[in-house]
């Protein structure tokens, strides 16, 4: 992705989290054409960002309701840090989770303040140093055992 895409994505995301914010309803209602008017792209674009930003192990619910009258409804959850794992044990146990969940899972383990910002580099820095490993299905099990052992360290640490 290209430095200008990059730039837009960002720009994007923090329109749309500064109007989350903002909202006392706790979620937003958005038309893709009407944002991406906005940012001068087209409506593809506008689904990268949803698609790669606002996805559920970051937080976000989005609802798509297709139609003349159609619209994207963007609600940030507030779960527990225990439902945030229940909800991807079974990927994390099977082997299979891939980078960006689990950078995300990181993300909303921090946010909702379960670890520490320190605690979060350190993870990430650890799994980051997975990106050696040419093999991808190795890579995947890797990081998942890895993941499952730094939580597996949490839960003793804070029981």
């Amino acid at each position: 992705m290209g430095k200008k895409m990059s730039n837009l994505s960002n720009s994007m995301e923090e329109y749309l989290k500064k109007l989350l914010t903002l909202s006392t309803a706790g979620s937003i209602d958005i038309r893709r054409k009407e944002l991406a008017s906005k940012f001068s792209c087209v409506p593809s674009q506008v689904n990268y960002v949803l698609e790669t930003r606002f996805t559920l192990e970051k937080g976000y619910l989005v609802e798509s309701k297709r139609g003349g009258k159609g619209f994207v409804r963007i609600r940030k959850i507030q779960l527990p840090a225990e439902n945030i794992l229940a909800m991807f044990f079974q990927d994390i146990m099977a082997g299979r989770i891939n980078e960006s969940k689990v950078r995300g899972l990181i993300q909303r383990l921090y946010e909702s303040k379960y670890i520490s910002f320190r605690e979060s580099k350190i993870m990430e820095a650890a799994l980051e140093s997975l990106k050696i490993i040419k093999d991808e299905l190795l890579r995947e099990k890797l990081r998942a055992s890895l993941f499952h052992e730094m939580l597996l360290m949490l839960v003793k640490i804070t029981l």
